[in-house]
């Protein structure tokens, strides 16, 4: 079993709540290195504020788009 699918075993068997603090700290792994490499913070940030927005509904729909005089 590779590292990422044994990784993704345990990730699976924990609580969601517990699940988050695994993500907390893969962020955190994350802007240690991007520290480290001396990397943009304002992309970074950005990254961070719009984090699950994808999977997101809008109250929009594609008539909300067209102008309308």
């Amino acid at each position: 079993m590779s590292l990422e699918e044994t990784i993704m075993k345990y990730l699976q068997s924990l609580l969601p709540s517990e699940q988050a603090e695994v993500l907390n700290f893969v962020e955190y792994l994350k802007i240690k290195a991007f520290k480290k490499e001396g990397g943009n913070w304002a992309n970074l940030s950005l990254s961070s504020a719009m984090r699950g927005m994808e999977d997101e509904e809008t109250p929009y729909s594609l008539d909300d788009l067209k102008e309308s005089f």
